[in-house]
């Protein structure tokens, strides 16, 4: 089967506040996966469009990130969903 790998990037400036995830883990389409608190103190939610594994993490907890700052990268497990 083909490997696909799937980035999530930043949709804002601020700071990572919390990672729900780990490497290695495996995630479910639309589970949140950390939370960045903007610059003017709102908190965006990161979530993803796929389901797989957490192939790695790119950035660590209060660090500070700018629009489209890759956060994670996933294996997506290629499986159709009832949102699909």
């Amino acid at each position: 089967m083909k490997k696909v790998i799937e980035t999530v990037y930043s949709p804002c400036c601020g700071k990572v506040e919390n990672i729900f995830v780990s490497q290695g883990s495996y995630v479910y389409e639309w589970e949140k996966l950390m939370v960045v608190q903007t610059t003017d103190n709102k908190k965006v939610e990161i979530e993803t469009s796929v389901s797989g594994h957490v192939v790695s993490i790119e950035v660590t907890k209060n660090q500070n990130v700018s629009n489209e700052t890759v956060l994670i990268q996933l294996q997506d497990d290629l499986l159709i969903s009832g949102s699909d």
